[in-house]
């Protein structure tokens, strides 16, 4: 049996470029949580609240510090979360885990290398993109395709889709502040093409080496932050040939640096990791 609702819980909340967070330590072993109890303690009204649930748990190979789990709002898994690997991080180096200037965690699918960075910042590499419709899952799709299109208030609408390792959409807006990204979220995310949802972003592209961006996450809504969804992005403009290789992505809760050296390289995103307190949820 996982944790519940009837245990103490101690957290940490941390935030990454606003995207925030409730950190629970169990590396003893402890169950993960189930899904009601991590969309209680989501819960902005009765619970902590974060956009996701972080699980810090023991590493699953020699080489890492620690492996995380990753919980959406609604209780329901995830498989990646950029912003959230930097405040795993952060939470391990402050915890004296994580020591030097390089270390790897594990996601739920992946091992990352971590850096430190002079100025406070993580840099995390998130892996390669996966362009497959069949590794993102986009349905009825056999080929790889630059755009991909879906009707949506009966227009038809032009999308990027690739996995970062969980499935991204994005859509070039020519102004991000009037995109409908809660209608259009939501439409893309109940859409046939994308069996397990989407997390859909809306990207306006300022400079070649800037970006602004809003995303829609499936099992959580819109967020000030998105660190796949940043990555994704970057990428499917990189493909299209809108952006050079380096990028500052503009997101609500502030700013990223996205890198993708070459097109079989890894993907690398660098940004803040901040602890905002420490608690006891005892519902």
């Amino acid at each position: 049996m996982g944790m519940t609702e009837a245990a103490a819980v101690r957290f940490t909340k941390m935030q990454g470029a606003g995207n925030d967070f409730v950190v629970l330590d169990l590396r003893d072993g402890t169950p993960p949580p189930d899904p009601a109890l991590a969309a209680r303690l989501a819960d902005r009204h009765f619970g902590v609240g974060c956009d996701q649930l972080l699980t810090i748990e023991a590493p699953r190979s020699p080489e890492a510090v620690a492996s995380y789990g990753i919980w959406n709002a609604d209780g329901s898994l995830a498989g990646q979360c950029g912003n959230g690997a930097r405040c795993v991080a952060a939470w391990l180096v402050r915890d004296g885990a994580a020591k030097g200037d390089a270390f790897v965690i594990e996601s739920p699918h992946a091992s990352h290398v971590v850096h430190r960075l002079d100025d406070g910042r993580y840099a995390v590499a998130m892996g390669q993109p996966q362009f497959a419709p069949a590794r993102i899952p986009l349905a009825g799709v056999d080929q790889v395709q630059p755009i991909y299109a879906a009707g949506l208030d009966g227009i038809e609408v032009f999308f990027s889709a690739l996995a970062m390792p969980n499935p991204h959409a994005v859509i070039e807006v020519n102004d991000v502040d009037a995109a409908p990204v809660e209608r259009w979220g939501r439409q893309l995310q109940a859409h046939a093409l994308f069996p397990d949802s989407v997390n859909v972003g809306f990207a306006q592209v300022v400079a070649r080496d800037r970006i602004r961006l809003r995303v829609f996450e499936r099992g959580v809504g819109e967020t000030l932050a998105c660190g796949s969804g940043a990555c994704a992005a970057v990428v499917a403009l990189i493909r299209l040939e809108r952006v050079d290789r380096e990028v500052t992505v503009s997101l609500p809760g502030g700013e990223l640096q996205i890198r993708w050296p070459q097109d079989k390289a890894d993907v690398f995103m660098a940004g803040p990791a901040t602890f905002v307190f420490e608690g006891e949820w005892t519902q």
